[in-house]
């Protein structure tokens, strides 16, 4: 039985050593976290992305939802407040002030 064991656990680790596997997320280590890379066009299609994920989640809490759709718009949530872009933000309100001068 504990031969068996070995063999699987050694037909496991050849598998993943012949290609790269498991490299969607990827290691954050200032803070020891993952992400997952998002590719997009411009600033717009992030803002198309954004409203779609809010207008979702406001036409969910307009209907009676379970506690698994509520898991399930708590993490729509969760991302659309991770892709809102705060440090551009902060550029536009300076660009918006030196404008008011």
């Amino acid at each position: 039985m504990e031969m068996q064991h070995k063999e699987l656990v050694t037909s496991i680790l050849e598998l993943m050593s012949k290609k790269d596997y498991f490299t969607k997320l990827k290691l954050d280590a200032n803070n020891n976290s993952l992400s997952v890379p998002i590719k997009l066009s411009s600033y717009y299609e992030l803002n198309l992305m954004v409203s779609s994920l809010l207008k979702t989640s406001i036409s969910l809490l307009k209907n009676d939802i379970s506690s698994e759709i509520s898991i399930d718009l708590i993490i729509l949530l969760e991302i659309a407040l991770q892709l809102l872009p705060e440090d551009e933000m902060e550029l536009l309100d300076k660009i918006r002030e030196i404008d008011k001068r």
